[in-house]
């Protein structure tokens, strides 16, 4: 097969449409000549914008779904030669069927939405391998080829002079290192999350041996609470963005960083498309093995003591302790110094 149009469909979080660019990536590899098309989630497309392997990035949720791509019942054209859908939602797999030749997707609930598909593929077990390989599930039926596992992400001139404008406003000059952190991830995954006041100790570590240290906090509305706590411990040494930032905003500020801490979550998946140092939490039960960055040259994971395919949920990141996380970032700033 040589499609000349690809549409791929991917309508998820921030963390997994990251996850999907070595597949993207991969496919253009294999399709040279083919324009490679991407409907994400309306709020979260913007990671993929810019991507020089992609024609175009737009919207779509499976309400919007029904009401498109209804061809022309005399010609029956379909504009597209070829798509992916991943996920399972109904909307979205009719949708690709009326504007494709050839659908790829997982196998659906539905039987008879499987026998219009082009090629049905088995959904692959949670945490059976590291998830951007579980997302080549689907080229892969198509026999296209593995590249490497490294994220993508591109930032305009325009994003990094708007970032570097930023900086220069918010830090004192000369402060450094400039350390982005990201204290929690979404709701429904607050196991992940390690301890504010672990955060505010490791904070106060570094600024005691790095005295002209500037951190960048990161995040959303629904941890406020902790964002404003931790830019209260540490004062003028530290930016509160949390809540303020675009995702285009937040890669840009991302990548004039020269040390990054995180727990696991879309944002930390953002942060590793970037040659910057990447110190990353990650709870026992989703392991940086399955979830971590893939052939990053600067990736320092902290992995849950009791990290392995018998951890539950419920064990706390506390366990991971500052001392731990404090060794990290020496080793992070003594191999690759401030910029």
């Amino acid at each position: 097969m040589r499609p000349q149009t690809v549409l791929v469909i991917n309508v998820s979080r921030i963390g997994d449409t990251l996850l999907s660019t070595p597949s993207l990536r991969a496919m253009a590899a294999a399709w040279p000549e083919a324009k490679i098309d991407v409907l994400g989630h309306p709020s979260r497309i913007q990671v993929l914008e810019c991507l020089p392997f992609l024609r175009w990035v737009r919207g779509i949720s499976k309400r919007s779904a029904p009401f498109l791509g209804w061809v022309d019942r005399f010609t029956k054209h379909k504009p597209y030669d070829l798509a992916f859908v991943y996920g399972f939602d109904s909307a979205l797999v009719r949708y690709a069927k009326r504007i494709a030749q050839h659908v790829v997707a997982f196998r659906q609930p539905d039987i008879k939405l499987n026998q219009g598909l082009g090629t049905v593929v088995e959904p692959p077990t949670l945490f059976a391998s590291h998830a951007v390989w579980q997302t080549f599930s689907l080229p892969a039926a198509l026999g296209i080829p593995r590249l490497n596992g490294r994220l993508s992400y591109s930032v305009t001139p325009d994003e990094i002079a708007w970032a570097k404008h930023e900086i220069t406003n918010e830090a004192s000059a000369g402060a450094r290192p400039l350390i982005g952190i990201q204290v929690a991830s979404f709701p429904t995954k607050a196991y992940r999350d390690w301890p504010i006041k672990s955060f505010m100790a490791l904070c106060e570590t570094i600024c005691n041996q790095w005295p002209q240290a500037h951190f960048l906090i990161f995040g959303g509305a629904a941890e406020h609470e902790r964002t404003e706590a931790l830019k209260e411990k540490l004062g003028p040494a530290a930016t509160l963005f949390a809540g303020r930032l675009s995702l285009r905003q937040t890669g840009a500020l991302m990548s004039q960083l020269d040390l990054y801490i995180g727990v696991d979550t879309g944002p930390t998946h953002l942060m590793s498309a970037f040659d910057i140092p990447l110190v990353g939490l990650y709870h026992g039960y989703s392991r940086s093995e399955l979830i971590g960055p893939l052939d990053h040259p600067c990736f320092y994971p902290l992995d849950h003591p009791l990290a392995g395919p018998d951890c539950t949920m419920e064990v706390t990141m506390a366990d991971i302790t500052v001392e731990r996380a404090w060794k990290a970032v020496q080793q992070a700033l003594q191999d690759h110094p401030p910029r």
